[in-house]
């Protein structure tokens, strides 16, 4: 079989299985239990929080790991959406692009559907890009959180991500990216990809 998916899915490259293996087959604890292999777990923990957080520029601290991309990304919207609420009630809109990943469109609607959010879908141009235009017009006094891709798993466009974090924070709007489908092709880094903090 030739499988042309390998953006979405891939087998397991060797050098992963054998990183993997140990903890697949003996060194099964759980980091948070104090007797030798939670913390032979906590330490592997550890060290691979430390590497991520190096590959993306912040803080080991800033890392939570979760079962995957669609995890992620409800953690994400639902997250910030709802404790920015929680904390000005006014803030009631959620921004999304109109070529999301069904984790984040689905995130947004379930947000509309059961808290009540508005969800304002940015148009993008002949290329599928959402300009920095497009996406000013979009926000509002109201929104809570701006959620747009930044390379897209179907039809393949990077967005101006810097550029249109830039706008979300000249209105004072987080801005989430799923960035699954650039890591290994593109700059993932938070300062590249315009974190403001």
């Amino acid at each position: 079989m030739i499988f042309l998916d390998a953006a979405a899915t891939t087998p397991v490259r060797r050098e992963v299985l054998e990183a993997m293996w140990p903890y697949l087959t003996g060194e099964f604890g759980n980091p948070s239990s104090h007797h030798n292999l939670g913390e032979a777990a906590a330490n592997a923990l550890s060290g691979a929080r430390a590497a991520v957080a190096k590959a993306l520029g912040c803080r080991p601290g800033e890392i939570t790991f979760t079962s995957g991309g669609t995890e992620a990304d409800n953690l994400a919207v639902k997250g910030i959406a709802l404790a920015r609420r929680a904390g000005h009630p006014a803030l009631n809109r959620v921004v999304i692009s109109a070529i999301e990943h069904p984790a984040v469109e689905e995130s947004a609607l379930y947000l509309q559907r059961v808290h009540g959010f508005e969800v304002d879908v940015v148009p993008v141009d002949r290329n599928g890009v959402v300009t920095v235009e497009a996406l000013r017009a979009a926000l509002s006094p109201e929104t809570a959180l701006v959620s747009i891709m930044y390379a897209n798993n179907e039809i393949g466009t990077v967005q101006p991500v810097r550029q249109l974090a830039e706008v979300a924070a000249e209105h004072g709007v987080p801005f989430h990216t799923d960035a699954v489908q650039a890591a290994g092709w593109l700059p993932i880094g938070v300062k590249e990809l315009g974190s403001t903090r």
